[in-house]
């Protein structure tokens, strides 16, 4: 199994951009699907976007056009660059498989401020 550390979360304006970033170590990294997750207060774990080990991208509805995931399987890392940040894009952004591991990072709190 592949071990997660997210991190580059932040407060920042509406309208802004900031970068998250997800350390993988073990596993076979270049093959596998990834993709970052979010979970707002009260509300249940959601994919905002993924990527395959060959590059191609999907992205939730709500992100489409704002945020852009990438990855370095040289280096096993995975990003996601946020722009036209909104409040509500405010949550713990997690990194991980798709499908995700049962086993979840700390997550990294992202905060869109009005």
């Amino acid at each position: 199994q592949v071990q997660l550390v997210e991190s580059g979360g932040g407060l920042v304006q509406a309208g802004g951009s900031l970068r998250v970033s997800c350390a993988a170590s073990g596993g076979i990294f270049s093959i596998m699907a990834m993709g970052w997750y979010r979970q707002a207060p009260g509300k249940q774990r959601e994919l905002v976007a993924r990527i395959t080990g060959g590059g191609s991208t999907n992205y939730a509805d709500s992100v489409k056009g704002r945020f852009t995931i990438s990855r370095d399987n040289a280096k096993k890392m995975v990003y996601l660059q946020m722009n036209s940040l909104k409040p509500e894009d405010t949550a713990v952004y997690y990194c991980n498989r798709n499908p995700p591991y049962a086993s979840w990072g700390q997550g990294t709190q992202v905060t869109v401020s009005s």
